[in-house]
Protein backbone atom coordinates (compact mmCIF):
# COMPACT_ATOMS: atom_id res chain seq x y z
CA UNK A 1 0.00 0.00 0.00
CA UNK A 2 1.63 3.21 -1.15
CA UNK A 3 0.77 6.74 0.05
CA UNK A 4 -0.92 7.46 -3.29
CA UNK A 5 -3.42 4.64 -2.70
CA UNK A 6 -6.72 4.94 -0.90
CA UNK A 7 -7.43 2.99 2.25
CA UNK A 8 -10.77 1.21 2.23
CA UNK A 9 -12.69 -0.61 4.93
CA UNK A 10 -15.40 -3.15 4.12
CA UNK A 11 -18.22 -4.57 6.22
CA UNK A 12 -17.30 -8.26 6.72
CA UNK A 13 -20.89 -9.46 6.94
CA UNK A 14 -21.89 -8.26 3.45
CA UNK A 15 -18.71 -7.01 1.75
CA UNK A 16 -19.98 -3.45 1.26
CA UNK A 17 -17.67 -0.44 1.42
CA UNK A 18 -17.85 1.30 4.78
CA UNK A 19 -15.01 3.85 4.84
CA UNK A 20 -12.45 5.30 2.46
CA UNK A 21 -9.63 7.76 2.99
CA UNK A 22 -6.04 8.60 2.11
CA UNK A 23 -3.07 6.55 3.27
CA UNK A 24 -0.65 8.43 5.50
CA UNK A 25 2.87 8.06 4.12
CA UNK A 26 6.17 8.78 5.90
CA UNK A 27 5.84 12.55 5.49
CA UNK A 28 2.35 12.58 6.98
CA UNK A 29 3.51 10.37 9.85
CA UNK A 30 6.45 12.65 10.50
CA UNK A 31 4.14 15.68 10.53
CA UNK A 32 1.76 13.98 12.99
CA UNK A 33 4.63 13.14 15.34
CA UNK A 34 5.87 16.72 15.08
CA UNK A 35 2.44 18.06 16.05
CA UNK A 36 2.31 15.68 19.00
CA UNK A 37 5.83 16.74 19.98
CA UNK A 38 4.84 20.40 19.90
CA UNK A 39 1.78 19.74 22.06
CA UNK A 40 3.61 17.55 24.58
CA UNK A 41 5.10 20.19 26.92
CA UNK A 42 1.82 22.04 27.31
CA UNK A 43 -0.18 18.88 27.94
CA UNK A 44 2.35 17.58 30.50
CA UNK A 45 2.36 20.97 32.25
CA UNK A 46 -1.41 20.91 32.71
CA UNK A 47 -2.35 20.12 36.33
CA UNK A 48 -3.38 16.50 36.70
CA UNK A 49 -6.93 17.49 37.58
CA UNK A 50 -7.21 19.49 34.37
CA UNK A 51 -6.19 16.46 32.32
CA UNK A 52 -8.55 14.24 34.27
CA UNK A 53 -11.44 16.61 33.65
CA UNK A 54 -11.05 16.10 29.90
CA UNK A 55 -10.72 12.33 30.36
CA UNK A 56 -13.91 12.23 32.39
CA UNK A 57 -15.64 14.32 29.75
CA UNK A 58 -14.50 11.78 27.16
CA UNK A 59 -16.13 8.98 29.18
CA UNK A 60 -19.36 11.00 29.26
CA UNK A 61 -19.23 11.62 25.50
CA UNK A 62 -18.63 7.93 24.79
CA UNK A 63 -21.52 6.92 27.04
CA UNK A 64 -23.83 9.42 25.34
CA UNK A 65 -22.80 8.07 21.93
CA UNK A 66 -22.49 4.40 22.88
CA UNK A 67 -25.01 3.14 20.34
CA UNK A 68 -23.36 5.04 17.49
CA UNK A 69 -19.87 3.87 18.44
CA UNK A 70 -21.09 0.30 18.84
CA UNK A 71 -22.73 0.47 15.42
CA UNK A 72 -19.45 1.55 13.85
CA UNK A 73 -17.58 -1.26 15.64
CA UNK A 74 -20.16 -3.89 14.70
CA UNK A 75 -20.32 -2.87 11.06
CA UNK A 76 -16.55 -2.69 10.65
CA UNK A 77 -15.60 -5.88 12.53
CA UNK A 78 -18.70 -7.97 11.91
CA UNK A 79 -19.08 -8.79 15.61
CA UNK A 80 -22.62 -9.00 16.99
CA UNK A 81 -24.10 -5.69 18.09
CA UNK A 82 -24.50 -6.93 21.67
CA UNK A 83 -20.77 -7.57 21.80
CA UNK A 84 -19.97 -4.19 20.23
CA UNK A 85 -22.11 -2.48 22.88
CA UNK A 86 -19.97 -4.17 25.50
CA UNK A 87 -16.84 -2.85 23.81
CA UNK A 88 -18.21 0.71 23.75
CA UNK A 89 -19.02 0.45 27.45
CA UNK A 90 -15.47 -0.73 28.14
CA UNK A 91 -14.09 2.35 26.36
CA UNK A 92 -15.97 4.63 28.76
CA UNK A 93 -15.20 2.51 31.83
CA UNK A 94 -11.48 2.59 31.06
CA UNK A 95 -11.26 6.20 32.25
CA UNK A 96 -12.23 5.63 35.89
CA UNK A 97 -10.15 2.45 36.09
CA UNK A 98 -7.11 4.22 34.62
CA UNK A 99 -7.47 7.19 36.97
CA UNK A 100 -7.41 4.79 39.91
CA UNK A 101 -4.48 2.86 38.43
CA UNK A 102 -2.50 6.06 37.88
CA UNK A 103 -2.90 6.96 41.55
CA UNK A 104 -2.10 3.46 42.80
CA UNK A 105 0.73 2.56 40.43
CA UNK A 106 2.38 5.91 39.70
CA UNK A 107 1.34 8.26 42.47
CA UNK A 108 3.65 10.63 44.34
CA UNK A 109 5.16 9.50 47.65
CA UNK A 110 7.34 11.43 50.10
CA UNK A 111 8.75 10.33 53.44
CA UNK A 112 11.61 11.27 55.73
CA UNK A 113 15.01 9.88 54.73
CA UNK A 114 16.33 8.40 57.96
CA UNK A 115 19.97 8.33 56.83
CA UNK A 116 20.05 12.12 56.42
CA UNK A 117 20.53 13.94 59.76
CA UNK A 118 19.56 17.25 58.16
CA UNK A 119 16.02 16.04 57.60
CA UNK A 120 15.88 15.46 53.84
CA UNK A 121 12.76 13.96 52.33
CA UNK A 122 12.84 10.94 50.07
CA UNK A 123 10.49 11.56 47.13
CA UNK A 124 9.22 9.47 44.25
CA UNK A 125 7.30 11.16 41.47
CA UNK A 126 6.53 10.15 37.90
CA UNK A 127 7.03 11.85 34.57
CA UNK A 128 5.54 11.19 31.12
CA UNK A 129 7.77 9.82 28.39
CA UNK A 130 6.71 12.42 25.83
CA UNK A 131 5.26 11.22 22.53
CA UNK A 132 3.94 7.65 22.52
CA UNK A 133 2.85 5.75 19.42
CA UNK A 134 -0.04 3.29 19.69
CA UNK A 135 -0.54 0.48 17.17
CA UNK A 136 -4.02 -1.00 17.52
CA UNK A 137 -5.56 -4.33 16.42
CA UNK A 138 -8.78 -5.03 14.52
CA UNK A 139 -10.53 -7.42 16.91
CA UNK A 140 -11.21 -4.73 19.54
CA UNK A 141 -10.53 -1.62 17.48
CA UNK A 142 -11.84 0.79 20.14
CA UNK A 143 -11.22 -0.89 23.50
CA UNK A 144 -7.65 -2.10 23.03
CA UNK A 145 -6.08 1.08 21.59
CA UNK A 146 -8.07 3.02 24.18
CA UNK A 147 -6.45 0.87 26.86
CA UNK A 148 -3.13 2.46 25.91
CA UNK A 149 -4.37 5.94 25.01
CA UNK A 150 -6.23 6.75 28.24
CA UNK A 151 -3.41 5.94 30.71
CA UNK A 152 -0.88 7.59 28.40
CA UNK A 153 -2.89 10.84 28.35
CA UNK A 154 -3.48 10.76 32.11
CA UNK A 155 0.29 10.50 32.65
CA UNK A 156 0.85 13.58 30.48
CA UNK A 157 2.00 11.99 27.23
CA UNK A 158 0.76 12.91 23.78
CA UNK A 159 -0.22 10.04 21.46
CA UNK A 160 -0.03 9.15 17.78
CA UNK A 161 -2.48 6.33 16.97
CA UNK A 162 -2.15 4.04 13.97
CA UNK A 163 -5.12 1.64 13.98
CA UNK A 164 -5.37 -1.58 12.03
CA UNK A 165 -5.84 -0.90 8.34
CA UNK A 166 -8.93 -3.14 8.61
CA UNK A 167 -10.70 -0.85 11.11
CA UNK A 168 -9.94 2.79 10.20
CA UNK A 169 -13.55 3.95 10.61
CA UNK A 170 -13.65 2.97 14.28
CA UNK A 171 -10.42 4.90 14.93
CA UNK A 172 -11.79 7.96 13.12
CA UNK A 173 -14.97 7.74 15.19
CA UNK A 174 -12.92 7.55 18.39
CA UNK A 175 -10.81 10.55 17.39
CA UNK A 176 -13.99 12.56 16.84
CA UNK A 177 -15.24 11.67 20.32
CA UNK A 178 -11.95 12.90 21.79
CA UNK A 179 -12.37 16.19 19.95
CA UNK A 180 -15.89 16.53 21.30
CA UNK A 181 -14.50 15.97 24.79
CA UNK A 182 -12.23 18.99 24.38
CA UNK A 183 -8.84 17.30 23.97
CA UNK A 184 -6.41 19.98 22.73
CA UNK A 185 -5.04 19.88 19.19
CA UNK A 186 -1.98 17.71 18.77
CA UNK A 187 -2.48 15.70 21.97
CA UNK A 188 -3.96 12.78 20.01
CA UNK A 189 -2.93 12.42 16.39
CA UNK A 190 -4.38 9.79 14.03
CA UNK A 191 -2.54 8.28 11.06
CA UNK A 192 -4.16 5.75 8.74
CA UNK A 193 -2.56 3.06 6.63
CA UNK A 194 -1.11 -0.41 6.50
CA UNK A 195 2.23 -1.94 7.41
CA UNK A 196 4.20 0.83 5.72
CA UNK A 197 2.48 3.48 7.84
CA UNK A 198 3.07 1.45 10.98
CA UNK A 199 6.74 0.98 10.13
CA UNK A 200 7.13 4.72 9.53
CA UNK A 201 5.57 5.48 12.90
CA UNK A 202 7.73 2.94 14.73
CA UNK A 203 10.83 4.50 13.16
CA UNK A 204 9.77 8.11 13.84
CA UNK A 205 11.11 10.37 16.59
CA UNK A 206 8.84 8.96 19.26
CA UNK A 207 9.59 8.20 22.91
CA UNK A 208 7.89 4.84 22.98
CA UNK A 209 5.48 2.48 21.28
CA UNK A 210 2.52 0.61 22.75
CA UNK A 211 1.49 -2.36 20.63
CA UNK A 212 -1.34 -4.88 20.54
CA UNK A 213 -1.21 -7.46 17.76
CA UNK A 214 0.45 -10.58 16.43
CA UNK A 215 3.56 -12.21 17.87
CA UNK A 216 5.34 -11.93 14.53
CA UNK A 217 4.89 -8.16 14.38
CA UNK A 218 5.75 -7.81 18.06
CA UNK A 219 8.99 -9.74 17.55
CA UNK A 220 9.91 -7.50 14.62
CA UNK A 221 9.30 -4.43 16.79
CA UNK A 222 11.45 -5.89 19.57
CA UNK A 223 14.32 -6.36 17.13
CA UNK A 224 13.92 -2.81 15.84
CA UNK A 225 13.72 -1.27 19.31
CA UNK A 226 16.80 -3.15 20.51
CA UNK A 227 18.75 -0.37 18.79
CA UNK A 228 16.88 2.34 20.76
CA UNK A 229 16.97 1.25 24.42
CA UNK A 230 15.93 4.72 25.53
CA UNK A 231 12.43 4.21 24.10
CA UNK A 232 9.75 2.30 25.97
CA UNK A 233 8.21 -0.68 24.14
CA UNK A 234 5.12 -2.41 25.50
CA UNK A 235 4.05 -5.54 23.60
CA UNK A 236 0.71 -7.28 24.02
CA UNK A 237 0.57 -10.27 21.69
CA UNK A 238 -1.28 -13.51 21.13
CA UNK A 239 -1.62 -16.91 22.74
CA UNK A 240 -1.92 -20.64 22.15
CA UNK A 241 -4.03 -20.94 25.26
CA UNK A 242 -4.81 -24.20 27.09
CA UNK A 243 -8.10 -25.05 28.78
CA UNK A 244 -7.69 -28.11 31.03
CA UNK A 245 -10.89 -29.99 31.96
CA UNK A 246 -10.23 -32.31 34.89
CA UNK A 247 -12.46 -34.03 37.44
CA UNK A 248 -15.51 -32.07 36.29
CA UNK A 249 -18.51 -33.07 38.40
CA UNK A 250 -21.36 -34.66 36.47
CA UNK A 251 -23.72 -31.94 37.71
CA UNK A 252 -21.40 -29.33 36.18
CA UNK A 253 -21.07 -30.79 32.67
CA UNK A 254 -23.54 -28.34 31.10
CA UNK A 255 -21.91 -25.30 32.70
CA UNK A 256 -18.47 -26.62 31.79
CA UNK A 257 -19.54 -26.98 28.16
CA UNK A 258 -20.61 -23.36 28.13
CA UNK A 259 -17.18 -22.38 29.44
CA UNK A 260 -15.53 -24.37 26.65
CA UNK A 261 -17.68 -22.83 23.93
CA UNK A 262 -17.20 -19.29 25.16
CA UNK A 263 -13.47 -19.84 25.61
CA UNK A 264 -12.98 -21.20 22.11
CA UNK A 265 -15.55 -19.46 19.92
CA UNK A 266 -16.43 -16.06 21.40
CA UNK A 267 -15.79 -13.29 18.84
CA UNK A 268 -15.47 -16.03 16.21
CA UNK A 269 -12.26 -17.07 17.96
CA UNK A 270 -10.69 -13.67 17.27
CA UNK A 271 -9.52 -12.96 20.80
CA UNK A 272 -5.94 -13.40 21.92
CA UNK A 273 -7.28 -15.10 25.06
CA UNK A 274 -9.44 -17.68 23.27
CA UNK A 275 -8.75 -21.30 24.18
CA UNK A 276 -6.95 -23.02 21.33
CA UNK A 277 -6.40 -26.38 23.08
CA UNK A 278 -8.83 -28.37 25.24
CA UNK A 279 -6.88 -30.86 27.35
CA UNK A 280 -8.87 -33.74 28.90
CA UNK A 281 -8.36 -37.02 30.69
CA UNK A 282 -8.30 -39.83 28.14
CA UNK A 283 -11.48 -41.90 28.32
CA UNK A 284 -13.47 -39.38 30.36
CA UNK A 285 -13.99 -36.67 27.76
CA UNK A 286 -17.17 -38.12 26.26
CA UNK A 287 -19.92 -36.41 28.32
CA UNK A 288 -18.27 -32.98 28.13
CA UNK A 289 -17.55 -33.25 24.42
CA UNK A 290 -21.13 -34.35 23.70
CA UNK A 291 -22.46 -31.25 25.41
CA UNK A 292 -19.99 -28.98 23.62
CA UNK A 293 -21.07 -30.39 20.25
CA UNK A 294 -24.73 -29.96 21.21
CA UNK A 295 -24.14 -26.31 22.13
CA UNK A 296 -22.32 -25.61 18.88
CA UNK A 297 -25.22 -27.17 16.97
CA UNK A 298 -27.50 -24.54 18.56
CA UNK A 299 -25.14 -21.66 17.82
CA UNK A 300 -26.42 -18.82 15.65
CA UNK A 301 -23.87 -17.38 13.25
CA UNK A 302 -24.89 -14.23 11.46
CA UNK A 303 -24.68 -10.52 10.77
CA UNK A 304 -24.26 -7.95 13.56
CA UNK A 305 -27.87 -6.76 13.68
CA UNK A 306 -29.69 -10.03 13.01
CA UNK A 307 -32.80 -10.70 15.08
CA UNK A 308 -32.58 -12.97 17.02
CA UNK A 309 -28.95 -11.98 17.63
CA UNK A 310 -26.14 -14.33 16.66
CA UNK A 311 -23.56 -15.77 19.05
CA UNK A 312 -20.78 -14.94 16.61
CA UNK A 313 -20.31 -13.13 13.35
CA UNK A 314 -17.83 -13.42 10.48
CA UNK A 315 -14.08 -13.16 10.62
CA UNK A 316 -12.63 -9.77 9.84
CA UNK A 317 -12.12 -10.41 6.11
CA UNK A 318 -11.74 -13.06 3.43
CA UNK A 319 -7.97 -13.34 3.85
CA UNK A 320 -8.34 -14.04 7.57
CA UNK A 321 -10.97 -16.69 6.87
CA UNK A 322 -8.75 -18.31 4.24
CA UNK A 323 -5.81 -18.42 6.69
CA UNK A 324 -7.95 -20.15 9.31
CA UNK A 325 -9.31 -22.63 6.77
CA UNK A 326 -5.79 -23.47 5.62
CA UNK A 327 -4.53 -23.87 9.19
CA UNK A 328 -7.44 -26.16 10.06
CA UNK A 329 -6.90 -28.27 6.94
CA UNK A 330 -3.21 -28.65 7.82
CA UNK A 331 -3.91 -30.11 11.28
CA UNK A 332 -3.16 -33.84 11.06
CA UNK A 333 -5.66 -34.99 13.69
CA UNK A 334 -9.11 -36.57 13.51
CA UNK A 335 -11.84 -34.05 12.69
CA UNK A 336 -14.64 -34.13 15.27
CA UNK A 337 -16.46 -31.09 13.92
CA UNK A 338 -15.62 -29.82 10.43
CA UNK A 339 -14.87 -26.14 9.89
CA UNK A 340 -17.16 -24.88 7.14
CA UNK A 341 -17.48 -21.70 5.09
CA UNK A 342 -21.15 -20.68 5.12
CA UNK A 343 -20.88 -18.47 2.03
CA UNK A 344 -17.96 -18.66 -0.41
CA UNK A 345 -18.19 -14.89 -0.94
CA UNK A 346 -18.16 -13.91 2.76
CA UNK A 347 -15.87 -14.74 5.73
CA UNK A 348 -18.42 -16.62 7.87
CA UNK A 349 -16.92 -19.80 9.37
CA UNK A 350 -18.54 -22.42 11.58
CA UNK A 351 -16.59 -23.72 14.60
CA UNK A 352 -14.19 -26.57 13.97
CA UNK A 353 -12.88 -29.15 16.46
CA UNK A 354 -10.11 -31.65 15.78
CA UNK A 355 -8.68 -34.40 18.01
CA UNK A 356 -4.91 -33.88 18.02
CA UNK A 357 -4.07 -36.62 20.51
CA UNK A 358 -0.74 -38.18 19.58
CA UNK A 359 -0.17 -35.72 16.77
CA UNK A 360 2.39 -32.95 16.50
CA UNK A 361 0.64 -29.62 16.16
CA UNK A 362 2.30 -26.35 15.22
CA UNK A 363 2.76 -24.01 18.16
CA UNK A 364 0.79 -21.26 16.48
CA UNK A 365 -2.17 -19.05 17.23
CA UNK A 366 -4.98 -20.00 14.84
CA UNK A 367 -6.96 -16.77 15.06
CA UNK A 368 -10.40 -18.13 14.44
CA UNK A 369 -13.03 -20.63 15.68
CA UNK A 370 -10.76 -23.67 15.88
CA UNK A 371 -10.36 -25.88 18.96
CA UNK A 372 -7.89 -28.75 19.29
CA UNK A 373 -8.75 -31.62 21.66
CA UNK A 374 -5.84 -33.38 23.34
CA UNK A 375 -6.36 -36.47 25.53
CA UNK A 376 -3.77 -37.28 28.22
CA UNK A 377 -3.32 -40.01 30.82
CA UNK A 378 -2.84 -37.97 34.02
CA UNK A 379 -2.69 -34.43 35.36
CA UNK A 380 1.08 -34.23 35.11
CA UNK A 381 0.76 -34.93 31.40
CA UNK A 382 -2.02 -32.33 31.17
CA UNK A 383 0.28 -29.67 32.62
CA UNK A 384 3.12 -30.70 30.33
CA UNK A 385 0.88 -30.31 27.29
CA UNK A 386 -0.59 -27.03 28.59
CA UNK A 387 2.90 -25.56 28.94
CA UNK A 388 4.23 -26.95 25.65
CA UNK A 389 4.02 -23.58 23.93
CA UNK A 390 6.24 -20.58 23.39
CA UNK A 391 3.22 -18.40 24.25
CA UNK A 392 2.02 -17.67 27.76
CA UNK A 393 -1.07 -15.47 27.78
CA UNK A 394 -4.07 -17.28 29.27
CA UNK A 395 -4.81 -20.65 30.84
CA UNK A 396 -7.81 -22.05 32.66
CA UNK A 397 -8.78 -25.10 34.69
CA UNK A 398 -12.27 -26.58 34.53
CA UNK A 399 -13.22 -28.77 37.49
CA UNK A 400 -11.07 -30.04 40.32
CA UNK A 401 -10.83 -28.73 43.87
CA UNK A 402 -8.86 -25.88 45.41
CA UNK A 403 -5.78 -28.06 45.84
CA UNK A 404 -5.79 -29.01 42.17
CA UNK A 405 -6.25 -25.40 41.11
CA UNK A 406 -3.40 -24.31 43.38
CA UNK A 407 -1.21 -26.85 41.59
CA UNK A 408 -2.50 -25.67 38.21
CA UNK A 409 -1.78 -22.04 39.13
CA UNK A 410 1.72 -22.82 40.36
CA UNK A 411 2.69 -24.85 37.30
CA UNK A 412 1.01 -22.74 34.61
CA UNK A 413 3.07 -20.50 32.34
CA UNK A 414 0.58 -17.71 31.70
CA UNK A 415 -0.23 -14.16 32.75
CA UNK A 416 -3.97 -14.85 33.13
CA UNK A 417 -4.91 -18.02 35.03
CA UNK A 418 -8.61 -18.74 35.64
CA UNK A 419 -10.54 -21.47 37.45
CA UNK A 420 -13.98 -22.58 36.25
CA UNK A 421 -14.19 -19.47 34.11
CA UNK A 422 -13.45 -18.99 30.38
CA UNK A 423 -9.91 -18.29 29.26
CA UNK A 424 -11.18 -15.03 27.76
CA UNK A 425 -12.50 -13.78 31.07
CA UNK A 426 -10.27 -10.91 32.20
CA UNK A 427 -10.91 -7.83 34.32
CA UNK A 428 -9.78 -4.33 33.38
CA UNK A 429 -9.19 -3.70 37.09
CA UNK A 430 -6.36 -6.25 37.02
CA UNK A 431 -3.14 -6.44 35.00
CA UNK A 432 -3.43 -8.07 31.58
CA UNK A 433 -0.51 -9.59 29.74
CA UNK A 434 1.52 -12.69 29.18
CA UNK A 435 5.00 -14.13 29.08
CA UNK A 436 7.04 -15.75 26.36
CA UNK A 437 5.80 -14.76 22.93
CA UNK A 438 2.67 -13.23 24.45
CA UNK A 439 4.35 -10.08 25.73
CA UNK A 440 7.51 -8.44 26.99
CA UNK A 441 6.64 -8.21 30.68
CA UNK A 442 4.74 -4.97 30.30
CA UNK A 443 1.17 -5.99 31.20
CA UNK A 444 -1.63 -3.63 30.23
CA UNK A 445 -5.09 -2.91 31.74
CA UNK A 446 -4.59 -1.82 35.37
CA UNK A 447 -0.79 -1.95 35.02
CA UNK A 448 -0.70 0.18 31.85
CA UNK A 449 0.16 3.12 34.09
CA UNK A 450 3.55 1.48 34.67
CA UNK A 451 4.69 1.90 31.08
CA UNK A 452 3.06 5.29 30.52
CA UNK A 453 5.25 7.12 33.05
CA UNK A 454 8.70 6.63 34.52
CA UNK A 455 9.62 7.05 38.21
CA UNK A 456 11.91 9.85 39.36
CA UNK A 457 13.49 9.29 42.79
CA UNK A 458 15.12 12.08 44.74
CA UNK A 459 16.32 13.40 48.09
CA UNK A 460 15.01 16.89 48.88
CA UNK A 461 16.15 19.28 51.57
CA UNK A 462 15.49 22.94 52.38
CA UNK A 463 19.22 23.78 52.64
CA UNK A 464 22.46 22.36 51.15
CA UNK A 465 23.90 19.41 53.05
CA UNK A 466 26.34 16.59 52.27
CA UNK A 467 28.06 14.20 54.73
CA UNK A 468 31.56 15.07 53.51
CA UNK A 469 33.53 14.57 56.76
CA UNK A 470 36.10 11.88 56.02
CA UNK A 471 39.33 12.17 54.01
CA UNK A 472 39.87 15.91 54.27
CA UNK A 473 43.06 17.63 55.61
Amino acid sequence: MSPSERLQSFRPHDGSLMWEGPVDGPESVEAAVARARQAAPGWAAEPLEARLAILRRFAEVVTANADALATTIAEETGKPFWEALGEAASVAAKVAISIEAHAVRTGTTTRPFAADPAGAMQAVRHKPHGVLAVLGPYNFPAHLPNGHIVPALIAGNTVVLKPSELTPATAAHMAQLWREAGLPEGVLELVQGGAETGSALAAAEIDGLLFTGSAATGAALARQFAATPGRILALEMGGNNPLVAWDVAEADFDAAARVVVQSAFLSAGQRCTCARRLIVEDGREGPLLERVLALVARMRIGAPFDDPPPFMGPLIDMRAAARVEAAFAALPGRVLLPLRRLDPALPFLTPGIVDMTGEEAPDAEIFGPVLQLIRVRDFAAAMAVANATRFGLAAALLGGDRALFDRFWAESRAGVVNWNRPTNGAASSAPFGGIGWSGNHRPSAFYAADYCAFPVAGLEGEAPHAPLVTGLD
